[in-house]
């Protein structure tokens, strides 16, 4: 998260693939203006929103119950700030929202995790053991 610290005061958020939501929330708390979630799984759902009534989050934190790929195919270019995407490993999620992006560039930043083996045609890759993060920069 520290790498994107400069990015994400007054950010628009948007966190595919949101689980609990720890990575929206956690840029919620580090100054952007909002966090809209896009998660499939009922029990993150309610996980998601145990956790944004927590910490009070409403207005700012919205949930959206749906398929990541297709919330993110709908979005003009420029819809959000900054994007987190933290698909599941054992699909072709990750290749795909890079080559979505590619095509529309939703998001000014898209920070996508993936297996370290993984390669992404990205414009910046950290790997951190098992795990890469791969950033992608609009135009």
């Amino acid at each position: 998260m520290s790498i994107l610290q400069e990015a994400l005061p007054g950010a628009r958020v948007l966190d595919l693939y949101a689980g609990s939501g720890a990575l929206g929330l956690e840029a919620l708390s580090r100054g952007a203006t909002s966090a809209d979630f896009v998660e499939l799984s009922p029990a993150s759902l309610a996980a998601l929103k145990e956790n944004i009534a927590a910490l009070e989050l409403e207005p700012r934190a919205t949930m959206h119950r749906g398929d990541a790929l297709r919330f993110a195919g709908r979005l003009p270019p420029g819809a959000y700030d900054v994007t987190f995407a933290d698909p599941p490993y054992n699909r072709d999620d990750a290749e795909r929202l890079v080559a979505l992006f590619r095509q529309t560039p939703f998001t000014r930043i898209l920070a996508v995790e993936h297996p370290a083996a993984t390669v992404l045609a990205g414009d910046d890759t950290r790997r951190y053991g098992d795990t890469g993060l791969t950033f992608c920069y609009a135009p």
